[in-house]
C-alpha cells in the first residue's frame, strides 16, 4: 500500500470489525474502543472538517499538537485522506492549520485570525468543551458531527506525497507505509500496548505500524504502572513498545 486511502480501504475490506484503537486513560478511568469501521468514519469526518470546512489543500501543512489520544490516529487518518502534511508543535508557525487539545489552546489562539485552530477537548465521545474557547479557536467536539461519514478527496494523495516533516525526518506517503509494514514493533495481526504520543512525529510507528501489519493500538494516557499488566491481560496484547516496559 502507498497512500494511507489505499491502506485504509485494504483493512476495511478485510476485517472492518476488528479493533483498531482502544485507548485506556488511566487517570480518568475511561476506555474507548475504535473498530476499523468506527476509525474510518471519524476519519471521513475529520477529514471533511479540514477540508471541506475550513478549505485546506493537498500539500498543506497541518499541526498536531494533541497528547496520547485516540484522536490522534483519527487526525493523521484525516491528514493523510486529504494529502495533507503532518507536522509537529515545533512548526505550529508554518502550519495552515493546527489540531491541538486544551493544554495548548492558548498557546494557538494567537494564530486563529490567520489560520483554522480547530481545538479537542479529549473528553469521552469527543464533545465540546464545557467552557468557551478563546475567541476565533473552532470546537471539534461541535464541528466534527455534522460532517459525513465518509470522504472522497477531489485532489487525493499519491504516493510521492509528502506525509509528514519534522527536524531532520521527511517521509512521503509511500515511505511512511513501506517502513510501517517493515517495522519491529508488532507482530502481524498483534495488539501492542504503548504510552507513547502517536501523534508526535518521532512517534508515528506505534499507530502506522499496527495498521499496516493488520494489528492494532491499545494505546495507554496517563499510564499507571501497577496497572500496565492487568490492562496488557485484559486487552490480550501480544507486543509492549519501551514506553510500557519498566
Amino acid at each position: 500500500m502507498t497512500t494511507f486511502p489505499a491502506l485504509l480501504q485494504r483493512e476495511l475490506s478485510r476485517d472492518p470489525g476488528r479493533p483498531l484503537v482502544t485507548f485506556y486513560d488511566h487517570a480518568s478511568g475511561e476506555r474507548s474502543e475504535l473498530s476499523v469501521t468506527t476509525y474510518a468514519n471519524w476519519v471521513a469526518k475529520a477529514a471533511s472538517l479540514l477540508v471541506e470546512e475550513h478549505d485546506l489543500e493537498r500539500g498543506d501543512a497541518l499541526c498536531l499538537d494533541l497528547p496520547a489520544h485516540w484522536l490522534g490516529p483519527v487526525f493523521l487518518g484525516a491528514a493523510w485522506s486529504a494529502g495533507l502534511v503532518v507536522v509537529g508543535a515545533e512548526e505550529a508557525g508554518t502550519a495552515e492549520a493546527v489540531v491541538c487539545g486544551p493544554g495548548s489552546v492558548a498557546e494557538h489562539a494567537a494564530r486563529a485570525g490567520d489560520v483554522p485552530v480547530l481545538a479537542c477537548a479529549l473528553l469521552p465521545m469527543g464533545v465540546r468543551f464545557a467552557e468557551p474557547l478563546p475567541e476565533g479557536v473552532h470546537d471539534v467536539g461541535v464541528e466534527i458531527w455534522g460532517q459525513p461519514d465518509s470522504f472522497i478527496a477531489f485532489d487525493p494523495p499519491e504516493a510521492d506525497d509528502l506525509a509528514v516533516r519534522a527536524p531532520g525526518l521527511a517521509l512521503s506517503q509511500s515511505e511512511l507505509w513501506s517502513a510501517a509494514a517493515a517495522g519491529t514493533l508488532v507482530t502481524d495481526g498483534g495488539r501492542l500496548l504503548s504510552a507513547a504520543n502517536p501523534a508526535s512525529p518521532p512517534e508515528l510507528a506505534t499507530f502506522t505500524e499496527p495498521l499496516a501489519r493488520g494489528g492494532s493500538l491499545v494505546l495507554v494516557a496517563h499510564p499507571d504502572p501497577a496497572r500496565l499488566e492487568s490492562t496488557s491481560a485484559d486487552e490480550r496484547v501480544t507486543d509492549r513498545d519501551q514506553s510500557t516496559r519498566s
